[in-house]
């Protein structure tokens, strides 16, 4: 069975804006291709420079949109609105978020921190904020809001790829399989399940997730299930 706690979709939420928020820089000026359209993928950088230039370049923003300047190289480009807009809320989003945690979980303020950083850091505290009911659900919540935001602000059409079977909850054919995510989950908001702290008896938005390498095994049970249809 899937591991539906609110966490497990927290993380899931954390890593998707992990891996997109660093782009948003890039679409402040216009005329500038979303990575979403680019046709061919430039090679990896060496393990760990990719990572640490994003988060540079996100600091270097936040600061300059934070003083009222414009992007460097481009003055005579106006910045783009909507991706400015975008990039405050999540930046401020995921300060007050970790701030939430931090005082709640009765730990120091947290230092200041490229946004990624700040995420990396609320996703090692995931099993602790487990604990907490509330703190859980108001986590899972505001991660989900702001990479929704983060990826309808870079135009990204995310990959869904269909698996075969039934859902072994709902036992519809609603399995899908989301690569970014590394997940698989059922897109059928009617599923209930037989836990009654599942989050799909409480949130609308719930959708039930099983991790990567439970892929193949779903879909075989799936399949399994419906044999006898």
């Amino acid at each position: 069975m899937p591991d539906d706690r609110p966490t497990t979709h927290a993380a899931l939420w954390i890593n998707t804006l992990i891996q997109q928020f660093p782009e948003l820089p890039a679409e402040l000026v216009p005329g500038r291709t979303s990575p979403a359209h680019r046709s061919s993928t430039p090679a990896p950088l060496p393990a760990g420079l990719g990572a640490r230039l994003r988060e540079e370049r996100e600091e270097a923003l936040f600061l300059q949109q934070r003083h009222g300047l414009v992007a460097p190289g481009r003055s005579s480009a106006p910045l783009r609105l909507h991706v400015s807009d975008a990039i405050r809320d999540i930046t401020d989003g995921v300060i007050e978020l970790e701030e939430a945690v931090c005082e709640r979980l009765g730990l120091p303020r947290p230092r200041r921190s490229p946004v990624p950083e700040r995420l990396r850091r609320i996703e090692a505290l995931l099993n602790d904020i487990a604990a907490d009911a509330v703190l859980t659900a108001h986590v899972r919540d505001e991660t989900r809001r702001m990479a929704r935001r983060c990826a309808r602000t870079l135009g990204d059409t995310e990959t869904v790829v269909r698996v075969s079977g039934r859902c072994p909850w709902c036992d519809s054919v609603s399995l899908r399989a989301f690569p970014d995510r590394r997940a698989v989950l059922c897109v059928n908001p009617a599923c209930r399940c037989a836990d009654p702290d599942c989050g799909c008896h409480d949130d609308p938005a719930h959708r039930h997730t099983w991790a990567e390498g439970e892929w193949e095994r779903v879909a075989a049970a799936g399949s399994a299930s419906g044999a006898g249809r």
